[in-house]
């Protein structure tokens, strides 16, 4: 058995906290063979997908064993763990992948949804989850949004680790020329929402694998700043789930299942859906560390019995 994981360049990954190392590691203590590409690797040859691929041995990271041009139809398992920006050459590579997909490999998570499912979007199919929200491109509708409810975020919607999102209030400075710049004059939609002061104890990250939850960290903002992403300095601590965040997950979880989305991360705060992250959801490293189990581990065994 076979499993490729497309990802970034190797520079890139941190492999004590990245989240794709974790379940590369896993799938090779299962003794499945570990091969891994980026989307430029991918290249169509008539109806057949090939990636120029190289199989590792990820135990400990890394050595490679051998580098070879292989049909994707001989893969088990195609794992698309590419960080955004969701840009062309991201969907073209779904395209790809969908090929694949259509020969009977396994594609997580599947491509078609990878392309509907923007990460700040598809939470809008769960609204009444979510904080009062509203995703416009017109100034005078977002100015008029922030001054209903006073104190808002903004957050551009290819995003990624909250890079880019701004809080604003009803007596912020230069409201107009902050929402002219992001939307590009009027060009780019972008979602605002009315501001979670509970954000300051945390925004919590919850892993959902085959539509179940298997663990969640909660990540409370570094001094001075309102993100608690890992990636911007939030801190993760210890946390399990209330019967709220229960119910979310398990209204979620049909519809995830269905549109074959097997690996999510989705963000709440204070109870409030915030995001449903699809593309290459993190936090397996934190989670592992603070349950003391290993979750990536859990994951492949789940998805060895599905494929």
């Amino acid at each position: 058995m076979k499993f490729l994981f497309v990802i970034d360049l190797l520079k890139n990954i941190n492999p004590l906290k990245d989240s794709s190392v974790a379940l590369m590691q896993a799938t090779s203590r299962k003794f499945i063979e570990v091969w891994i590409c980026t989307p430029q690797d991918l290249e169509a040859r008539g109806d057949e997908v090939w990636a120029s691929s190289i199989k590792i041995n990820p135990n400990p990271w890394l050595s490679k064993i051998e580098t070879e041009c292989i049909p994707l139809a001989e893969f088990s398992c195609i794992w698309m763990r590419k960080d955004p920006p969701v840009n062309e050459g991201y969907l073209y590579a779904t395209h790809l992948l969908e090929v694949a997909e259509r020969k009977g490999v396994k594609v997580i998570n599947k491509p078609a949804s990878l392309r509907a499912w923007n990460e700040k979007l598809g939470a809008l199919r769960y609204s009444n989850l979510m904080a009062p929200t509203l995703v416009a491109s017109k100034i005078d509708d977002l100015m008029n949004f922030a001054q209903a409810h006073e104190d808002v975020v903004i957050k551009p919607l290819g995003g990624k680790g909250g890079q880019g999102v701004i809080r604003i209030t009803q007596n912020s400075p230069c409201i107009k020329a902050m929402i002219e710049l992001i939307t590009c004059q009027e060009e780019l939609p972008v979602m605002m929402q009315k501001f979670i002061p509970e954000v300051a104890q945390g925004d919590k990250r919850i892993i959902i694998v085959d539509g179940e939850p298997f663990g969640a960290i909660n990540r409370i903002p570094k001094k001075g700043d309102f993100r608690s992403n890992l990636a911007l300095g939030g801190k993760p601590e210890k946390s399990n789930l209330s019967d709220q965040e229960k119910m979310i997950c398990s209204e979620l979880s049909m519809q995830l299942k269905e549109e074959g989305l097997f690996f999510v991360g989705i963000d709440v705060i204070n109870g409030m859906l915030s995001e449903i992250n699809v593309t290459s959801p993190t936090g397996l490293r934190e989670i592992e560390k603070f349950s003391n189990k290993s979750i990536a581990d859990e994951i492949i065994e789940n998805l060895i019995s599905i494929i």
